[in-house]
């Protein structure tokens, strides 16, 4: 049978690290071919090698039964092979046009024409169901749609098999559900697309078959139709995973986080947060649920001190930290695992040893009469990245940047934990890790809660807050909605309080 695209026993070493070792992969016209595996299992490494941005140490690509050799990403679309980053790549102040067309100008005697490429990408558009403005601005427009142009970029050049590395990664459930609709749309149309990813539920949704991985070695491929989201967890992660969090019931201690008429505002200086008070006690987990954008991030940064609020109290263990600065904040115990590891969680530019002491490197061991301790401050980078299981090709002195987004998000929970801090406000813990990482984390979590500390959990995830939280604290319209025992609700029950409904008998 021949394969739209076919790699056969690929290899490649960085510096002593076999990222992948012997990977087969064989891809049919027309189909939604998932690839599945660990974070730093070797997946966009083996993809990377199929756009030309790294060259194999060993092994072979066919394109349509074709050998090719793909020395750039320019030979790769040549060949019809484009790929969406999980990191997109887009000059924020250009237009959605002067994006795609970037380094592809169709230029009339040296004048860029930017209609016709406009016209050109409005029908692209139209065809595929994307709805994309061309004239709109990239720093106008949502994190959704900015991926709809790295779509469109590579149908303006024509690409037949569309790799999407860990797409979801950044997308609300909402936008998850359209790209769904997008990509059965392009395979529709004869496109083929390989499906980075390590969420066994988009799997099931999207994708024909399924090829695992596991620590850069082939695992097998199987048709998802046939195979269970527990087979294929196991065989991503090579042992039995458990999809439920074993946590016991405790009784909860003294309010360690008190929040009280708490009103934040945005960016356009409308009441985000309104009036909202909770508590959250030692030795238990409480979950905020609610639609992404109906005040969690504002909550977050007024208790974080990322931002001020108008009115309205923090405390923590009763000591009031409204007014306090961030670094009080943290010297009083508290720690913050933000939303988006890339902007506020890491210094992407700085080492991981760097990065794991960016709260306290003042303090001893770290640092002694202005003078860093560069031992003390590697030896404790690698016992977080030890229990954390933090993977990186050159140890602590590797760049933030270079580690898998999974690497990354375990990076910023290692640090935050390893404070041993009093109140832990984890805010999308899990976001783009795969089963084993999560089962971890979430095991972590629970540690910390059983240890008599208290954990906020702010998460779009409505299973994770249903798994994890002792009570749920459901948030619409910047206000609390209600709370309720998590042992006592349903994701119907949340889901209506979510929409902004109210219910009797909450605690």
């Amino acid at each position: 049978m021949e394969y739209v695209v076919e790699m056969r026993g690929i290899r490649k070493e960085f510096e002593g690290i076999i990222a992948n070792d012997g990977i087969t992969l064989a891809v049919k016209q027309g189909e939604i071919h998932a690839l599945l595996g660990e974070n730093g299992a070797g997946k966009s490494t083996l993809m990377s090698i199929l756009f030309g941005l790294y060259q194999p140490d060993g092994g072979s690509i066919f394109v349509r039964g074709q050998q090719v050799h793909i020395h750039n990403p320019n030979v790769a679309y040549e060949l019809g092979i484009g790929m969406v980053h999980q990191h997109f790549k887009l000059v924020h102040n250009f237009t959605i046009t002067e994006n795609i067309i970037l380094g592809q100008e169709p230029h009339k005697l040296g004048v860029v024409n930017t209609v016709s490429a406009a016209k050109r990408i409005k029908e692209l558009s139209v065809r595929y169901g994307l709805n994309v403005d061309p004239d709109a601005k990239i720093e106008d427009v949502s994190v959704g749609m900015q991926q709809r142009v790295e779509i469109l970029k590579m149908l303006y050049r024509n690409a037949q098999v569309l790799i999407f590395d860990e797409p979801t990664g950044v997308l609300t459930p909402q936008e998850i559900s359209e790209l769904m609709k997008i990509m059965k749309n392009l395979v529709t149309e004869g496109k083929s697309i390989i499906l980075i990813t390590h969420k066994l539920k988009e799997i099931k949704a999207a994708a024909d078959r399924c090829t695992v991985i596991r620590r850069g070695q082939y695992v097998g491929t199987v048709n998802v139709a046939a195979t269970s989201e527990k087979e294929m967890a196991e065989m991503m992660v090579g042992r039995q995973i458990s999809f439920k969090v074993a946590k016991e019931m405790r009784e909860p201690g003294d309010v360690l986080l008190k929040i009280e008429n708490l009103t934040v505002l945005n960016n356009t200086k409308v009441a985000a947060l309104k009036e909202f008070s909770l508590e959250v006690h030692s030795g238990e987990i409480v979950g905020v649920a609610g639609v992404d954008g109906n005040g969690q991030t504002e909550l977050v940064e007024a208790i974080t001190g990322l931002r001020k609020s108008e009115s309205g109290s923090v405390w923590l263990s009763g000591i009031e930290i409204t007014h306090m600065t961030i670094k009080q904040r943290i010297n009083a115990g508290l720690a913050h695992v933000p939303e988006d590891r890339q902007k506020h969680g890491l210094v992407l530019d700085y080492s991981i040893e760097d990065n794991m002491v960016l709260e306290i490197y003042g303090r001893e061991p770290f640092s002694k009469n202005s003078l860093l301790n560069r031992t003390a401050i590697r030896q404790y980078a690698e016992e977080i990245m030890k229990h954390f299981d933090v993977r990186s090709a050159q140890g602590p002195v590797t760049s933030a940047r270079s580690l898998s987004g999974g690497n990354q998000q375990k990076a910023i929970i290692g640090r935050e934990m390893s404070l041993n801090p009093k109140v832990l406000i984890a805010v999308q813990p899990t976001r783009g890790l795969d089963v084993g990482s999560i089962e971890y984390i979430h095991k972590r979590l629970v540690a910390q809660r059983d240890a008599g500390y208290a954990v906020l959990l702010v998460s779009l995830e409505l299973d994770e807050i249903l798994n994890l939280s002792d009570r749920i604290a459901v948030i619409s319209n910047g206000e609390l909605i209600g709370l309720v025992n998590a042992a006592e609700t349903n994701d119907i029950k949340v889901g209506l309080m979510m929409a902004g409904v109210r219910r009797e008998g909450q605690v």
